[in-house]
Formats: structure tokens, C-alpha cells, sequence
């Protein structure tokens, strides 16, 4: 019992120190479009981004805290156009350059990189090389641009059979155009962001709607303004 409660503390304490803090609002589950504002400490550094959400709005995904809700709202799955709600760890960045102004790990996204969304492959929810045998995947280096730069959030990180993968923030195709499921935003605005975000500051993304502020407040009360 006590070893349970250190591990229970251990893991409380590194989730509610995070330093960077990107919180994404919107009005509720349909809605595709939301506001950004950033975090880091007790600090405002961006407030009020206009960012796209899936196009079905948000479900509920898997992320590093669960969040109280009603059992009748959307959960999030593999294919259903709505954005993970929840609380995430962002991992790393990537893009089309060889390198780029940021601190967090960064994936260089070459003709062979793909993400795999099929739900039975071994590779499922994981960015990698192509070897030929993938049946479903997105390339990562794409012709229309919005991949150029983004941040990989992990959602479903255990990648749990159906449940979503491939989640990204990345750029907008264009001002209020909702996504498949990931979360964008101007080009301008993402690479301020990125070169903002710290891997040793512990970044996060909180994506809900508004109704559940007040319970995300609780968990962290620094980003009440």
C-alpha cells in the first residue's frame, strides 16, 4: 500500500510540474475551431491563437490524466475526424528542414517517413521508416505543406487497438479549416510555439471544451489568468 502511494505521488508530482503548458479551449464537442493560449510557470506567453480542430469536433482520448466526464460524450477513435480532448504529452517536433530552431527532440521528415494508422500492424500510432509491407499510413513529408513544421502529441501512446493515432499539431491548410483530427494553426503562430517548447520543461497540450475549464484549473491552477 505504501509503495503504491509513493508511485502515485512520484507520478502526480512530475504530471502537475509541468512547466509549458499548451491549453486549447473550444465551445464544445462539435465545434472544429478553438483558441490556444500558453503557459509556462504562472506566466502567459501566447494568448488567444485561433487553431482548428478535427471536423467532427473533439472525443475524449488517452493521454498521461484523465479528466472526471459524463459517460455519454464522444470518445475519441481511429478514423472519426474529431481531435483527442484530454490532457498529452508532446514528444517531439519534426519537419522538412534537416534540423530547426527548437528544444525539443526533432524528427526530419524524408520521402520515407510515414506515420501508420492501420490498427493490427505491430507499427500502429508510430512515426517510422517504410519498409514496403505497411497497408495504411500517412506520409509525414507531405505536397500540401502542413507538415513542414509540427509536434507530434501522445495521444494513445500504448497505441490501443482503434482507439486513434497520428495526432500532430501542425499547419493550418487554411484560416478556419477544420482537420482530420489533429490541431492547426497559422504557420506564423506554430513556429513561435515550437521554438518556445522545451523537452526539459515538460511540455503539455490540455485540449477541451470549455465546460470542463473549471475542472483542468483544479489540476492546474497556473494557467488561471
Amino acid at each position: 500500500m505504501i509503495k503504491s502511494f509513493l508511485i502515485t505521488l512520484s507520478f502526480s508530482t512530475l504530471l502537475f510540474s509541468s512547466q509549458q503548458i499548451l491549453l486549447v479551449v473550444s465551445d464544445d464537442f462539435e465545434s472544429s475551431h478553438a483558441k490556444l493560449n500558453c503557459f509556462e510557470g504562472k506566466k502567459q506567453v501566447c494568448k488567444d491563437i485561433d487553431v482548428n480542430l478535427g471536423k467532427n469536433g473533439l472525443g475524449w482520448g488517452i493521454g498521461v490524466q484523465s479528466i472526471a466526464h459524463a459517460a455519454d460524450e464522444p470518445i475519441k477513435h481511429e478514423g472519426d475526424k474529431k481531435a483527442p480532448a484530454g490532457i498529452f504529452k508532446l514528444r517531439e517536433s519534426f519537419g522538412y528542414a534537416f534540423s530547426a530552431d527548437t528544444k525539443m527532440p526533432y524528427l526530419h521528415s524524408d520521402e520515407n517517413l510515414i506515420c501508420v494508422d492501420e490498427s493490427s500492424s505491430p507499427f500502429y500510432n508510430q512515426i517510422i521508416e517504410a519498409n514496403g509491407d505497411e497497408k495504411s499510413f500517412e506520409h509525414m513529408r507531405r505536397k500540401d505543406e502542413q507538415y513542414r513544421y509540427g509536434v507530434v502529441v501522445a495521444h494513445n501512446a500504448h497505441a490501443k487497438a482503434q482507439m486513434g493515432s497520428c495526432i500532430f499539431l501542425h499547419i493550418q491548410k487554411e484560416a478556419n479549416h477544420p482537420t482530420v483530427g489533429c490541431t492547426s494553426m497559422s504557420e506564423k503562430n506554430l513556429k513561435k510555439i515550437i521554438g518556445w517548447l522545451d523537452k526539459e520543461k515538460n511540455p503539455i497540450l490540455i485540449q477541451v471544451p470549455k465546460k470542463y475549464l473549471q475542472e483542468v484549473e483544479k489540476l492546474y491552477p497556473q494557467i488561471k489568468e
